[in-house]
Order: structure tokens, then sequence, then C-alpha cells
């Protein structure tokens, strides 16, 4: 079983995902590769759709007379989540970096990257609506946080970390998420993150503009 078939609800799905990156299909034409039945694909097909794995594309007119089937594709957005390799690139990058750039240059790279990220539309609300911005953005990246007041500002205390794959020997990469952080709150940002048993996000957000 590969990997994101776990994740999708197990291995009936994964091979109906397997199919439809390969082209389109309609739900007979999974049955018939499959050797299932109509209702069990359409079944898994309407689960696979409420996740957001894939959408309807078209439609393909029968050999006699009939409505059209449905064709079903991979979401555009759903790729990201079927690839293992995001981590491990990175992470090689980062160290090919490491290597042959000055420190420096890294963190400005990093920097550059987490404004890359950052929305331009959430400096117009308080402080701490766009701390609370920042928080959904990571926690749909992956982090898993809660927002606390910290003297005059606050504290983004995070319990896992979307980079975690990485900065565990590439620290500097949470350069990039501390400007994120800071491009959307509009105030400077300490990154203090815990990193010695596992990953764990800890930005500081100060109450004054920068």
């Amino acid at each position: 079983m590969r990997w994101w078939e776990r994740s999708i609800g197990g291995k009936r799905r994964g091979r109906i995902i397997a199919l439809l990156r390969r082209s389109s299909r309609t739900v007979e034409e999974i049955a018939t590769d499959l050797r299932v039945t109509g209702n069990a694909v359409r079944a898994q097909i309407q689960l696979l759709e409420r996740d957001g794995m894939v959408h309807a594309v078209g439609t393909r007119a029968h050999d006699g007379a009939g409505k059209p089937a449905s064709l079903y594709a991979i979401a555009p957005s759903a790729e990201a989540t079927l690839s293992a390799a995001y981590a491990p690139v990175l992470s090689a990058l980062l160290a090919s970096m490491r290597d042959r750039l000055d420190p420096k240059m890294i963190d400005v790279l990093m920097r550059d990257t987490g404004k890359r990220l950052a929305p331009t539309d959430a400096r117009k609300t308080s402080l701490e609506a766009r701390v609370r911005v920042a928080a959904s953005i990571l926690t749909a990246l992956g982090a898993e946080l809660d927002v606390e007041k910290s003297g005059d500002g606050y504290l983004l205390r995070g319990y896992a970390c979307p980079l975690s794959a990485v900065v565990r020997t590439q620290p500097r990469a949470c350069l990039a998420v501390e400007e994120l952080v800071s491009a959307i709150v509009g105030n400077p940002v300490r990154e203090c993150c815990d990193r010695v048993d596992g990953a764990r996000c800890r930005f500081q957000v100060s109450a004054r503009p920068a």
C-alpha cells in the first residue's frame, strides 16, 4: 500500500486515484478496470469528491442511446498531497545552499520565501485578528498551535511543525515561517521554536509595529 492510500481511506480508493492520475475516466470505466461494480466505484468517487481529491471534468457519450457519463479526474489541488517528494527535496536544497552560500544569503532567501507566501490583505484588521489569520494559515499548512496573549503582544505556541522533516537538520527554514507571520501581522516576529524534542513552532509577536 502506498503511503497516501492510508491517508485517503485505503487501497480501493488508492487504486481509483492511480487510474485517474493516468487519465480521466467514467465510473463504469473504473469499475471495468478494477473488476468491481459501478455502485462500489460510485460510492468511493463521492467520498473522494467530498474530500477534494477528484472532480468531474466533463462527459463521455455512450455508444448507444442514453445520458452521457460523467468523466472524473484528479483535482489539481490534490496532486501535492499525493507526493512525498517535497520534504526531502527541500531538505536537500537547503543542505546544498548551506554548503555553497554564505549564511547571511541563506537567511535573506528564507525571509524572501516567507514574504512570497504571505497574503496582502490582512493588515486592515486589529493585531489580534491578524495574529489569528497567521495562525489559521499556519494551521492550513500543517501546524497545530494556540494563540496566547504574551505581555502586550502574542505568542503562537505550536504543538507540531509543518516543516518538521526539514527543520531538525536545517533550522534556517524556520526563518521563512517567521517572515511569513511577520508579513501577515505587520509587526516584528521572533522565532523561538522548540527543536529539542521533535519540532514545535513558537513565534513571539511584538505589539509594536516595525
